[in-house]
């Protein structure tokens, strides 16, 4: 052999050692998950408020390819997912998709309940213990106090030994709390009235950083207390019903709820804005994305090797929603132009933190059914559930039975709490009390089931009662909860939300951006799924209370 081919074959077998000492290496990193360094700079989770995952494909030819379609064509879009749980509404949802786990297990188990040792009913991000910073009401006084568990946020918190930053952004206080856990650097939520500015709690400041100070007086907002009129020619909203119909209601000032709406409507007779107007219109969800870009810039966030959390929650869809119906034109605007919100944050975290170099998880925190007169007019048999009657019902038979109503001490969300005292001063049967009492409840027309908290605590495993029982915490939940049967509705006008069923259950679920494969699943997944899921991208603990499990089919090994 001569020294020439002798040298080659040297040289060709040390190149060959170096690719198997790489890929060695690099199998070795992967399967011992050494992706430190690789993980995103900044998490991006996005809780759009009551979206229901069919908004997607019902509007999907008017979104740009830069908004929804650029997250789901280069993501991962989970098709079936669903909140795990009955009474969905958005202190729960933002929890549940916050901390990996139901209502039976983090403690919020409502907006407001009514609580057993107060004796009162509560606002589940109340707190007296702080004050309110950059607002001289009451709006401030919160903190996330009763959510038992820690957040996906709270836990990558502690992974970075603190240094990876919390920031939670919203017009709904309980939704920029409840997502962004204890151990958050900041909440922001929006206080209407006169002032129109985003505030937060001593729980987390004891003053406003001065870029908050001069977003809000720099007066951003004003260029939204306008007109709203649609974003294209609303003849092409063929998607939606008409636009002046009886299932929608007026906004102050107007003889009918219909385009354009204009949003120059005075408070009082002084003449002064009233800004809080602007949380029922697309336009609250642009504030919130300007508020979220200026918290990007000026706290720095996704600047370095720790990851960086924003928390952002689109609220108005909700108030939209709320008020005109799920059916609704402007329903349809509200998404469409959130779409180019979510364009145009896409557009800046590229530019700003990179391509690849974040990750965003986009969901719900319920959905919504659609108006009782729409179905009805549509042929599809409904009844409308007249909520007051119900209650006077309940309120007239528990005098006639027990010659008082002081036996039920509350009654939210779907559940009633009995006055355990009284009933033990009076020498009476508690189960027999309970089990009268549900008779009178079940003989209402529109209730479904009624179950009593043994029942519930003890229940099998068919899909409603398991619905019901991870919505009940057995410290915190009602002596009784009822569901009302699928074809009965409220209110008359608006949609609402907070039944087991899937129009209020089925949310939508995109992973984008580092770590995350593209691809899609129509298996059914669970919101309580999101957290592990992102945990496992981040290489930490999931949070301490998490019960769901990781979507494997999402993630970039």
């Amino acid at each position: 052999m001569s020294k020439k081919a002798f040298s080659s074959i040297l040289i060709l077998g040390f190149f060959l050692l170096v690719i198997g000492f790489v890929v060695r290496v690099s199998k070795e990193r992967v399967t011992e998950g050494y992706k430190i360094n690789e993980n995103p700079k900044l998490v991006v989770g996005i809780v759009v408020d009551q979206m229901k995952h069919q908004y997607l494909t019902k509007y999907w030819a008017h979104y740009s390819d830069r908004g929804f379609k650029k997250l789901i064509k280069n993501g991962f879009i989970a098709k079936s997912n669903h909140y795990g749980y009955a009474q969905t509404s958005t202190g729960p949802g933002h929890t549940t998709v916050a901390t990996g786990t139901y209502p039976s297990v983090h403690g919020i188990i409502g907006n407001s309940w009514f609580d057993k040792k107060l004796n009162k009913s509560i606002y589940c991000v109340d707190d007296n213990s702080y004050f309110s910073v950059g607002s001289e009401s009451d709006q401030g006084k919160k903190s996330p106090i009763n959510m038992l568990t820690t957040t996906l946020a709270d836990e990558n918190r502690i992974a970075t030994n603190f240094r990876g930053k919390t920031i939670g952004v919203a017009i709904k206080d309980r939704g920029a709390i409840l997502s962004s856990g204890h151990t958050a650097n900041a909440a922001y939520w929006f206080e209407g009235g006169e002032k129109g500015s985003f505030i937060t709690s001593s729980y987390y400041v004891d003053s406003l950083p001065s870029w908050v100070k001069e977003f809000n007086t720099s007066r951003v907002i004003d260029k939204y207390l306008k007109t709203w009129n649609t974003y294209y020619d609303i003849s092409t909203y063929s998607e939606s019903g008409p636009d002046d119909n009886n299932y929608e209601s007026n906004f102050k000032g107007e003889e009918k709820p219909v385009f354009p709406h204009n949003f120059k409507i005075k408070s009082d007779k002084n003449g002064k804005s009233y800004y809080g107007a602007i949380a029922s219109t697309p336009f609250g969800n642009s504030l919130v994305a300007d508020f979220a870009i200026e918290a990007v810039e000026n706290e720095k966030l996704g600047e370095d090797t720790n990851t960086d959390f924003l928390l952002i929650d689109f609220s108005s869809s909700d108030y939209v929603g709320h008020q005109f119906g799920v059916n609704s034109k402007e329903v349809q605007d509200t998404y469409i132009r959130l779409d180019k919100e979510i364009e145009r944050l896409l557009d800046y975290f590229d530019n700003k933190v990179g391509p690849g170099n974040y990750t965003i998880f986009l969901t719900a925190d319920h959905g919504a059914t659609y108006v009782p007169g729409f179905l009805k007019d549509s042929k599809i048999p409904v009844n409308y559930f007249n909520s007051y009657k119900w209650k006077k019902h309940i309120e007239n038979s528990v005098l006639e039975l027990f010659k008082t109503k002081k036996i039920i001490v509350g009654n939210s969300n779907n559940q009633i709490f009995l006055n355990h005292k009284l009933i033990e001063k009076k020498n009476l049967n508690f189960e027999e009390v309970q089990s009268k009492i549900m008779k009178i409840m079940q003989s209402f027309p529109g209730i479904g089931n009624v179950y009593s908290s043994q029942e519930i605590l003890n229940s099998n495993n068919d899909h409603h009662t398991t619905l019901v029982r991870n919505g009940f915490n057995k410290n915190l939940s009602g002596d009784i909860v009822y569901t009302l049967m699928p074809n009965w509705k409220s209110p008359r006008k608006g949609s609402t939300h907070g039944s087991m069923y899937d129009h209020d259950t089925h949310v939508p679920l995109i992973f984008y951006g580092n770590g995350i494969k593209k691809g899609s699943i129509s298996r059914r997944t669970d919101v309580i799924d999101i957290a592990p899921t992102i945990a496992t991208v981040l290489g930490i603990n999931s949070p301490d209370g998490s019960t769901g499990q990781v979507i494997h089919e999402a993630i970039d090994d």
